[in-house]
């Protein structure tokens, strides 16, 4: 029953986290409750196998539909790969709760700032010079990995509101770009969890099956309904992170 139950889970955050990012939040308090018993590595290296896996197929769904900004991936890419193993790095020596009550209210003003402008993400407004785009998108992929390494939920949400806010990309676009992103990201830290024996794959397999059902599905859905339908998923989304991180600043640390 709990393998039934996290493979739900698993098709849940694949659909969630193919349109805007955030499937962490369902995956992996959902594997912390079914499997108690197993140690935080375990967890999240095999969480990690079965969501990269999804979020690869969902990154080529989109990129099949999409016209994807090679360049603006690569410049984001690099920096994100390896900020993502310096805030990892940080994270052991640095409690993130310091952090996360400044998380919380920024998050929180993201979310009313795309509810109240209605139009937002709609259609690419670029916001920078052309020639300027590929560092302003290594800047995003610096912080935005420094954050996945350090903390981690909402990942793939904040970089989705990056590219849209900062860049002026629209969200289908953002969308693609973050995808590919998170597989780069995913992958480097595979190979830390496959090297220390760390993944459990009598689990991660059949959650890979799960997860890569909803990748696509999501993705699909994402690209057929268009710019309108990602900003209220970004926006239910995004509500579940103020949620968690709420949790875990006023109630987590008691």
């Amino acid at each position: 029953m709990e393998l039934y139950l996290l493979c739900a889970f698993a098709f849940l955050a694949g659909f969630i986290d193919s349109i805007v990012g955030g499937g962490g939040l369902v995956q992996i308090p959902a594997f912390f409750v079914l499997y108690p018993q197993l140690s935080v590595p375990n967890i999240i290296g095999t969480n990690r196998l079965a969501s990269a896996v999804g979020t690869s197929v969902a990154a080529w769904n989109y990129s099949r539909s999409v016209k994807i900004p090679w360049k603006t991936v690569l410049y984001a890419g690099i920096p994100a790969a390896l900020f993502s193993y310096l805030g990892a790095t940080v994270q052991s020596l640095l409690p993130s709760e310091v952090l996360k009550p400044i998380i919380l209210i920024l998050i929180i003003l993201i979310a009313f700032y795309t509810y109240r402008k209605k139009d937002f993400g709609h259609k690419e407004e670029f916001n920078v010079a052309p020639e300027k785009v590929g560092w302003w998108a290594a800047g995003i992929g610096a912080i935005l990995g420094f954050y996945n390494g350090f903390i981690g939920p909402g990942t793939g949400s904040l970089l989705v509101f990056g590219f849209v806010s900062v860049i002026g990309y629209s969200f289908l676009s953002s969308s693609a770009i973050s995808k590919i992103i998170n597989v780069v990201a995913d992958v480097s830290s595979l190979i830390f969890f496959l090297m220390n024996k760390y993944i459990l794959f009598h689990l991660a397999l059949p959650m890979m099956a799960c997860n890569v059902a909803g990748s696509y599905l999501g993705s699909r859905m994402a690209v057929l309904r268009g710019n309108a339908f990602i900003r209220q998923v970004f926006i239910v989304v995004v509500v579940g992170i103020v949620a968690r991180f709420a949790w875990d600043v006023f109630w987590g640390q008691k």
